[in-house]
């Protein structure tokens, strides 16, 4: 049973008595262990499976939780156990009352959101401070959401308090935002929780336990979510030392005043480490140990045999460490997939992988640009989510954006007519409309809008003569639209006739083939392909252009091989929505930025660029004491070799760098580390 193959630090923790337990499990002592432990040892005990909720940060995390359990207890027993990260948990909950929603990605939500702003007219204003873009406003919002309970004007106005003077607009933006999320049935990320945490305060799940993993990530949100389930037991595992997510809204003060929030908490250590050798875990707890010990612990050797200390690189030049690292790998004897390379900055990775490259090394690359996130995907993703649900306005903006002179208020005001011509029916507006006048789009004017003219100028479709469109497109009532040019009749040519050839078609891999092959999609292909071709000088370099237009095709098929898993539409976008932000492509050796390294442990590792500006990163550090437990993350994920390096200078940019100052408190550079003086502007 999972109980029997525990270290004693762990089946204390996993036998513990219901009530508040709080599990400090530092790197490589088996909390994954410990939590499949305590989940058994709840079912041996009489817990029912469907009252226990185990809450994880990724699905893939819930889903090797809940497999190892499969080895001990019956699969109908262990399938009862409600298991997944915040967000699947809250959406599936969700869909319960909610059939209709739908589950967009930021980027998506964030082209809303910027159609909306798009109405206001700061200009009139006469302001005295520029106004924040879109984009960043909505970064903002989101953020937010997840960092604080209170109003966002009250929270936005103590970081910004200069921006007063536009408060009320900002806060009429967020909020026709959240209305028209709604009535298209659209939900964001943080609105799962918003919205499950709004129903639990009224509606309550009786949870004997609630387990929740990697405790040190959760936000202001997820914690406030925790409470609210109200559960009989909470068990939370996690690590103050690896809270390395307050950029994106964590709050460390969740695990740091776990004991003071809950009268009746048990805190459990455990600090016995399988993964690393001696050598590497005493450099990992020399710096560490820097920062406010909040939980008393130093992590212990829980392996032995042969070992290598960790090994400083040092170089003259930056591309002289990326083409040595990469002559390193060659060498070695370890298999490329067991090798990771971590860096804290993502432009560290370019000369590495250009490096590993050179050498005939295969690599992937992770926590840079997702693949779900490459454009090529998620136009793909856009046109399949349309088909889903013919009234996600936010998809069939983000397609029409790719067509000239048409942005995202003109693509939102495209929709809108579909949707008239169609008498309520997107698809029916586009292929056989029923009404052929165009609808009354104007907004109520105030100072802030102004987007539409007081009345609509009728266009004759006559001026689209020269595209020999086929006589059911010239009769079409778009055409009489007077913002239309022939680069938006022509993207829409492309359209309609995918439209009509995927219409009642439902297997994802038919309908994917169909798209990748259009005329639609060649067009994006060659678009992004010249984009990413295209020199500073704005020549198109006609040999990169080729290798864009290559990658953008197999990353297309790869999406085609995803689909073909599946036999129905809805659960391949929704599959798609919900974890692709965990699937990842290629093999070899691992390119890694320091949060996307974290779980994971390799025989061999490089840190790289370990100098001061980079490794901490000035620019972007929220604090010192979180740039040192990046470094204790990126130190802990070596199991055998640990390599540490650096260059002194770089010929590029003609920058001298020093040592980082965690090298300095590892003991692998002589003398402390002087604090670079901050030059007045």
């Amino acid at each position: 049973m999972p109980l029997s193959s525990l270290n004693t630090e762990q089946l204390s923790a996993a036998t513990a008595s219901l009530g508040h337990n709080l599990i400090i499990a530092s790197a490589g002592t088996g909390k994954t262990s410990t939590i499949v432990g305590r989940i058994a040892h709840l079912l041996q005990t009489g817990v029912e499976p469907s009252s226990i909720l185990l809450l994880t940060f990724t699905n893939k995390a819930a889903g090797e939780m809940i497999a190892r359990l499969e080895r001990y207890f019956p699969k109908k027993v262990v399938s009862q156990i409600e298991s997944g990260t915040f967000h699947a948990v809250s959406f599936r909950w969700l869909k319960t009352l909610y059939p209709n929603l739908t589950l967009k990605q930021p980027s998506e939500l964030k082209t809303l959101f910027r159609s909306i702003y798009e109405k206001r007219n700061f200009v009139r204003m006469n302001l005295t401070m520029q106004p924040f873009s879109a984009t960043y406003l909505y970064d903002m919002y989101s953020l937010y959401q997840n960092a604080s309970l209170e109003s966002f004007d009250v929270w936005f106005l103590e970081k910004y308090p200069e921006h007063e003077q536009v408060m009320d607009i900002y806060m009429d933006i967020t909020q026709e935002f959240e209305k028209e999320k709604i009535e298209f049935g659209f939900a964001s990320f943080n609105d799962l929780l918003l919205r499950m945490k709004s129903h639990l305060e009224t509606q309550t799940i009786p949870f004997t336990e609630v387990l929740v993993d990697e405790y040190q990530d959760t936000n202001t949100l997820q914690s406030a979510l925790i409470d609210v389930l109200k559960p009989k037991s909470l068990f939370c595992v996690g690590d103050y030392d690896q809270s390395i997510y307050a950029f994106n809204g964590a709050n460390i003060e969740n695990i740091a005043t776990y004991s003071k929030r809950y009268d009746d908490a048990s805190v459990f250590t455990l600090k016995t480490n399988y993964r690393s050798t001696a050598p590497i875990l005493s450099l990992a707890n020399r710096v560490i140990e820097r920062n406010e010990r909040i939980y008393p612990k130093k992590l212990e050797v829980g392996r032995h045999g042969k070992t290598h200390p960790p090994k400083l690189l040092m170089y003259n030049d930056l591309f002289e460490q990326y083409q040595s690292i990469a002559q390193s790998i060659k060498h070695t004897h370890v298999p490329n997939d067991q090798i990771a390379v971590i860096f804290r900055n993502n432009s560290s990775a370019d000369g590495v992988e250009a490096s590993l490259r050179e050498y005939g090394i295969p690599c992937k690359r992770k926590g840079g640009t997702s693949f779900f996130d490459a454009k090529e995907i998620k136009f793909l993703l856009d046109l399949l989510s349309l088909l889903v649900n013919p009234k996600d306005m936010m998809a069939f903006i983000h397609i029409f954006e790719y067509a000239r002179g048409v942005g995202s208020a003109l693509s939102k005001e495209l929709f809108q007519c579909f949707l008239y011509f169609g008498e309520g029916n997107l698809l029916q507006g586009v292929l056989y409309p029923k009404k052929y006048d165009l609808p009354k789009l104007n907004p109520n004017k105030n100072v802030q809008l102004g987007l539409f003219d007081d009345d609509q100028e009728i266009g004759s479709s006559a001026r689209f003569n020269s595209l020999h469109l086929n006589p059911s497109l010239m009769k079409h009532p778009l055409l009489k639209h007077p913002k239309m040019t022939i680069d938006a009749v022509t993207f829409f040519r492309d359209y309609y006739e995918l439209v009509k050839e995927l219409h009642g078609q439902n297997n994802p891999s038919s309908i994917l083939k169909i798209a990748i092959h259009s005329k639609l999609y060649a067009n994006i292909i060659a678009l992004l392909s010249t984009q990413r071709g295209r020199l500073k000088s704005g020549e198109i370099d006609e040999e990169k252009k080729s290798q864009a237009k290559e990658r953008i095709e197999r990353k297309a098929n790869l999406l085609l091989d995803l689909s073909r898993q599946y036999r129905e539409l809805r659960r391949f976008v929704n599959a798609m929505v919900l974890g692709g932000n965990e699937l990842s492509e290629g093999e070899g050796v691992n390119l890694l930025t320091v949060h996307a390294s974290k779980g994971l442990e390799f025989p061999e590792v490089y840190v790289i660029d370990l100098v001061d500006g980079r490794f901490p990163n000035r620019k972007m550090m929220s604090s010192v004491e979180e740039e040192r437990r990046l470094f204790y993350v990126a130190v802990t994920r070596a199991k055998d070799k640990l390599y540490l390096s650096l260059a002194k200078f770089d010929k590029v940019k003609k920058i001298d760098y020093k040592p980082s100052q965690f090298l300095h408190e590892a003991g692998l550079i002589k003398g402390e580390f002087i604090e670079p003086e901050v030059k007045e502007k």
